[in-house]
């Protein structure tokens, strides 16, 4: 292990890479711990320690601690996720941006441009709400975490917040393009993994008070373990289905007659699901923000808490639903046949075009489902299972897990491209496959 960490280092762009993007982590960290002008850190610090089990401590886990400090990061690069999203669910129904998706490159600048525009608009709104949910916040609780709320604090919070946000953005766009690995995915990565030493600490103060025992602890571990294992499993999982190329002759020469393979994995739509899901039901506890705490809709904050059943079913179907819907966005079957027809591929035993189709849609949506409901349980149980054993919200469960070891994977991936590139072995073994192949 240590001889293919040194490999890392002995390739000067991969070098240079890594300390771009190590350099980028510690210029966002800094960012995080820039105030809000008009905030009160001592009373917004003992407003927000009825928030840790809510929707807005999950949504400060994505944000690094960022939304519970009141920084000039408070949004994070959630903005830009949730424009991103929008735009590629718009793509499967709005005839300008599926014409722009297949363009190309000149295509995908005009789509990343569009969502940039989205991330404005989105920062906008949310940092507004964000103001309006500080004041009502500390005057639910008595306390002045705003000493002079009005228009002045809610103009100077969208302006500092929306452009904290579109600096956050650029980060990502840097990192994607000069660093390693994708810069938005890395971003949520750094800021899930700099709470994990305030969760342990937390733990271990649970401990040494009593409120664990040694045989909780293990418990927990074993199902971070497990949990860890099944993602790893249900992230590399496919479906390979054959194809064939029939032989073409194109003046003197002889194309195709390869046989190769379609991958379909068995989770396509990664992570996407989970975060959509949890913008989506995150939407009561922003009504919620908006209300003055005497309003009837303020309750709807404390009835979807996540560590509640009525949160964590929704919750469940929501994300099925969505894993289905992303899939048939990113991935189209009536597309894959035609490129597969033109270029004179065919599936064995099964005719080109609509027929060719219909079978990788029918294996698709098998395969999906127990895609789906695996990212419903990851996302629900482990908190679930660990509300039931009384333990703190540590807010690193499941959901935390599958945006961890997904971003870790793909980074992992891209390193190993840059080794094998450079005859270096990289971390991943291959074994050689003796024997034949059966279709």
């Amino acid at each position: 292990m240590f001889e293919k960490l040194r490999n890392i280092f002995q390739v000067p762009e991969l070098k240079r890479r890594i300390f771009f993007t190590a350099a980028l982590f510690v210029v966002y960290r800094f960012g995080e711990h820039v105030p809000t002008p008009g905030v009160n850190p001592q009373a917004l610090l003992s407003a927000f320690q009825g928030q840790r089990g809510t929707l807005f401590g999950l949504y400060d886990l994505f944000v690094g601690g960022a939304f519970s400090r009141a920084t000039v990061f408070a949004l994070g690069i959630m903005p830009y996720i949730s424009s991103s999203i929008i735009l590629q669910l718009l793509g499967a129904v709005v005839p300008y941006l599926e014409k722009l998706r297949k363009e190309g490159e000149e295509g995908q600048k005009k789509i990343t441009q569009l969502t940039r525009y989205g991330t404005v608009l989105i920062s906008v709104v949310q940092s507004y709400a964000y103001s309006v949910f500080l004041v009502n916040m500390g005057q639910s609780q008595g306390l002045t975490v705003v000493p002079h709320p009005g228009i002045a604090f809610s103009l100077s919070t969208i302006i500092t917040q929306t452009a904290g946000t579109i600096f956050v953005m650029w980060l990502g766009e840097k990192i994607t393009e000069h660093g390693i690995g994708n810069g938005i995915s890395l971003i949520i990565f750094i800021n899930i993994l700099g709470r994990v030493p305030n969760a342990v600490a937390q733990g271990y103060q649970s401990f040494r008070g009593g409120a664990l025992s040694i045989l909780t602890i293990l418990i927990v571990l074993a199902i971070m373990v497990a949990v860890i294992a099944a993602v790893v499993l249900m992230t590399q999982g496919m479906r390979k289905i054959p194809v064939q190329y029939a032989k073409r002759i194109v003046g003197r020469r002889m194309y195709g007659g390869a046989a190769t393979h379609i991958p379909l994995r068995v989770n396509t739509a990664g992570v996407i699901p989970i975060i959509f899901a949890s913008s989506i039901m995150i939407l009561p506890a922003t009504i919620a923000g908006f209300v003055p705490p005497g309003n009837p809709l303020a309750a709807m904050g404390q009835w979807f808490s996540p560590l509640g059943a009525l949160y964590n079913i929704i919750y469940g179907v929501i994300i099925v639903f969505f894993t289905y819907f992303y899939t048939a966005v990113v991935l189209n079957p009536n597309d894959l046949a035609e490129n597969m027809r033109k270029y004179g591929g065919f599936v064995p035993g099964i005719r080109p075009g609509r027929k060719t189709a219909e079978y990788i849609d029918r294996v698709l949506s098998r395969i999906t489902l127990p895609g789906a409901i695996f990212l419903a349980i990851i996302a629900t149980l482990p908190d679930v299972m660990i509300a039931s054993m009384g333990l703190p919200f540590l807010g690193f469960g499941g959901t935390s897990v599958l945006i961890v070891v997904g971003v870790a994977l793909d980074t992992l991936q891209q390193v190993e491209s840059h080794l094998l590139m450079r005859h270096y072995e990289g971390f991943v073994k291959r074994g050689r496959i003796r024997g034949r192949q059966r279709m």
